[in-house]
């Protein structure tokens, strides 16, 4: 963490804070369930592209700074890359998705499609208490993060004040 950085871990933004800077921090520790420090290292992450002038979305600079920590971005139609990603994701939390069959087998992917293995993610995080989430990333890309469950509000609400296009990876196509 540089220097003149005032934020330190646990700081909570008041209610009244309606920064950008606030949401995103809201933002990561939603989709970092129990992991603090690695929020609070993309938060840091986050603030340095930021000072470094970059002028993207929130969410891009987001997207940049979590991809493969606590969330993915691939291309829609690399489909080992994306169960890859999401396998290591849910690792995370001791958890494993059950694909209904073997991603390591060439056959596997033959009748799948992005917005398949999403819904197939989708079902087995939520019998685990988490949600799979997709934003709407530039070009032909899958991009999301997972939280819990009970964090579905919270980050339905943050999403509509980043101007954050997200929806349920229940619901890829």
């Amino acid at each position: 963490m540089r220097d003149d950085d005032d934020f330190e871990p646990g700081q909570d933004f008041d209610d009244e804070d309606d920064s950008v800077e606030a949401k995103v921090w809201q933002l990561l520790l939603l989709i970092n369930p129990g992991d603090e420090e690695g929020a609070l290292q993309q938060f840091a992450d986050y603030r340095e592209a930021v000072a470094d002038g970059d002028e993207a979305e929130p969410v891009e600079l987001v997207g940049r700074v979590i991809d493969w920590r606590s969330g993915f971005m691939v291309d829609a139609g690399d489909l080992r890359t994306l169960v890859q990603a999401l396998d290591e994701l849910v690792a995370r939390w001791n958890l494993s998705i059950d694909w209904g069959g073997d991603p390591d087998d060439d056959d596997f992917f033959d009748d799948m499609d992005a917005s398949g293995l999403l819904s197939i993610a989708y079902d087995r995080l939520a019998e685990s208490g988490y949600t799979l989430w997709l934003w709407e990333a530039d070009g032909d890309r899958q991009a999301g993060w997972m939280t819990l469950a009970r964090d579905s509000e919270p980050m339905r609400e943050l999403a509509t004040a980043l101007h954050i296009n997200l929806r349920l990876g229940s619901d890829a196509g």
